[in-house]
């Protein structure tokens, strides 16, 4: 009986020094990503104005890094909140940990205003902080990390103008094992990005700016974490609202029944264009978290690009109830 309970005592030592051993070589050997490259982006008008309609109305940047107005629909950012982050990704989000948007404004204190830009393109395109750490991918790098080299700068260039402001946002709290997980997930395996003649074409050039808006996280269920094999952009991820209600995203595949197959291209410009000034919503009543009013601001020709490469995606059949309101008490 002494020897059994001496090999136990042996394999249970053994085990937890191959558990920490394993814990630090994750906590010191990941992320496993290059150093931030050595860039200068010169802030050129141009440039800049690209940035803007990138980070405001595709990439929608300013979205998760603003203050948001859930009385009205969609929650439309609050002028003069623009990059300030806050924004806060927690368990009653159904996320493994609590998360939060930072601060990118230029302030020196708070915000991005100490960082290079190299170190603000690998925090966009690669998920690493400029100490090193993983950033959790509801910041959207994996989908920017598709942006051409242009686009990617322009949003830079674009943000560095943006007014400094003071505010002093938490560091996200991962929950574990996600700590560790999270580690893993920055990669320097960068997609093959479209050359900028190829965006001449309308389908490819709405599926680059379909990419680059992450739309498809929100549009194709997951299943721990993982998007459901055979159901891209079949919709149905639930999100809670801030009252208890449940919202599903929509079925954006050519599904004539279920999906989209029957909007023209101009009822789908309109959907957008609809949402440029968001009306007040009723407490309790259907809203969302899609930032209509931002995508709203998008170009007409791009709105149908995206339209064009939708209709080639595989229809899907996924009907739900796309929202269900809070239980009464």
């Amino acid at each position: 009986m002494k020897k059994a309970l001496k090999i136990t005592g042996y394999v249970v030592v053994t085990l937890v020094a191959v558990a920490v051993a394993g814990i630090i070589y994750l906590q010191y050997a990941f992320p496993n990503v290059d150093a931030a490259p050595v860039v200068t982006i010169e802030k050129t008008p141009a440039l800049v104005e690209r940035g803007e309609y990138i980070a405001n109305h595709v990439a929608i940047c300013i979205d998760c890094h603003s203050t948001r107005d859930f009385s009205r629909f969609s929650g439309p950012f609050q002028k003069g909140t623009e990059g300030k982050g806050g924004d806060k990704f927690d368990h009653s989000l159904g996320f493994p940990g609590t998360f939060y948007a930072r601060n990118i404004t230029p302030d020196k204190e708070t915000g991005i205003g100490t960082w290079t830009d190299g170190e603000i393109y690998r925090a966009m395109t690669r998920g690493v902080s400029k100490d090193g750490e993983p950033l959790f991918p509801v910041m959207p790098y994996k989908a920017y990390s598709h942006m051409t080299t242009e686009d990617a700068y322009a949003v830079i260039a674009y943000i560095r103008t943006l007014e400094p402001i003071k505010n002093n946002v938490p560091k996200s709290d991962p929950d574990f094992p996600m700590n560790l997980i999270l580690r893993t997930m920055p990669s320097n395996n960068a997609p093959a990005v479209l050359e900028k003649t190829a965006l001449n074409d309308d389908v490819k050039k709405g599926e680059y700016l379909f990419t680059i808006a992450s739309c498809n996280d929100c549009h194709t269920p997951q299943e721990q974490g993982a998007p459901v094999e055979g159901m891209l952009l079949a919709g149905g991820m639930e999100f809670p609202t801030p009252d208890g209600g449940t919202l599903r995203s929509a079925n954006i595949t050519p599904d004539k029944e279920t999906g989209i197959g029957k909007w023209t291209e101009d009822a789908f410009v309109q959907r957008f264009k609809m949402h440029e000034n968001p009306a007040t919503v009723t407490p309790g009543g259907p809203n969302t978290i899609m930032p209509w009013s931002m995508y709203a601001g998008m170009k007409e020709e791009d709105l149908r690009a995206m339209y064009k490469y939708l209709m080639t995606v595989e229809p899907i059949k996924n009907k739900m109830e796309r929202f269900t309101p809070p239980a009464k008490s």
